[in-house]
């Protein structure tokens, strides 16, 4: 998976549907969805560079805010390892180079099916990682999806991250 797409319960059909005609408009008619076993979340694996692709669908929205109904949230993943906190700490740190000396850091997690201790996690990072952490405006996240016995890790700017909700309330302001 390079994609983590939320949505509404019970839509993962339509969005399936909506995310494999975005894409195919993109270039790719290959893409691999899945819906997971946990209601609201699919992910995709696509052959389009996952940030890129989120930077085209906020142009659709910005141009045709009508065009995207049922994805909610599209997070580009970089790397996908297994859910254990040894991975995830080791697959951070080789990640870590596109923080740069004068870049700020944040990072955020998000549990679904996973008992695992966040803090543990942030604690074991944030040991390796010499920047300086910002939660307010950090220049880049360093993003920790765990679904289950899978994560997905990506470091990210906050704007390679899209929210369609926030995004098309930014266009009415």
């Amino acid at each position: 998976m390079n994609l983590i797409i939320t949505c509404p319960r019970h839509l993962e059909p339509e969005t399936e549907e909506e995310l494999r005609e975005i894409l195919e408009e993109f270039g790719d008619s290959d893409v691999k969805i899945s819906i997971t076993d946990m209601s609201g979340i699919l992910t995709a694996e696509t052959h389009l560079d996952p940030i890129e692709v989120v930077r085209k669908i906020k142009d659709m929205l910005l141009d045709e805010p009508w065009s995207i109904r049922y994805c909610k949230r599209i997070i580009p993943i970089q790397k996908v390892i297994e859910s254990k906190i040894d991975q995830i700490e080791n697959s951070t740190s080789e990640l870590s180079n596109q923080i740069l000396e004068n870049e700020t850091y944040r990072i955020s997690i998000e549990k679904r099916n996973s008992d695992l201790s966040s803090k543990e996690i942030i604690t074991k990072i944030a040991d390796k990682i010499k920047n300086k952490v910002s939660l307010e405006f950090p220049d880049k996240v360093i993003l920790i999806e765990i679904l289950g016995n899978k994560t997905g890790i990506s470091i990210l700017k906050k704007s390679d991250i899209l929210s369609t909700e926030k995004t098309k309330r930014s266009m009415s302001e």
